[in-house]
């Protein structure tokens, strides 16, 4: 079976009534958590973002808290787990300033952990991957926070 294209779905939305689209809804929420999640977020977060990034800094606070130190080879599959969390939260909120805040937050937190991020090659390349994609994010966003973002982000490099 073949999906439909994002406007023909975007068409039959249009002509179905209120009460079968919630129906659909619900039965889109059932399936996978992720829609679940993204359907939350719409309906209960999307109006105040600053507390939204703020419980998203918790959830990465947590996961730091939670990460197994004993060997860098879990050290590193903790980051990368901890960053598809975020990159999740992201993607829900689609705005590119708290993408910049949750990156820069995520880079704030490594550095102020004890992980020797600069002994490991793979540790290092992440953490600079994460500068590099701050660095392009910041540069479409307006000159004010442009200016802002820029100066938190030398203090990591």
């Amino acid at each position: 079976m073949k999906a439909a294209t994002i406007s023909e779905i975007k068409q039959e939305l249009t002509t179905i009534a209120p009460a079968k689209l919630l129906d659909l809804l619900l039965r889109l929420s059932k399936y996978k958590k992720e829609n679940k999640e993204l359907l939350t977020y719409l309906l209960f977060e999307a109006h105040d973002e600053t507390a939204y990034i703020e419980i998203v800094k918790r959830e990465i606070d947590t996961q730091f808290a939670e990460m197994n130190l004993s060997n860098l080879y879990f050290v590193k599959k903790s980051l990368r787990k901890i960053l598809r969390t975020t990159a999740k939260y992201i993607r829900y909120m689609g705005s590119k300033q708290a993408e910049v805040e949750l990156l820069l937050y995520f880079c704030v937190t490594l550095i102020n952990s004890s992980i020797p991020i600069h002994k490991s090659t793979v540790l290092n390349n992440l953490y600079q991957f994460q500068l590099k994609k701050i660095a392009k994010l910041i540069a479409a966003l307006h000159e004010d926070l442009q200016y802002d973002y820029l100066k938190e982000l030398k203090k990591l490099e």
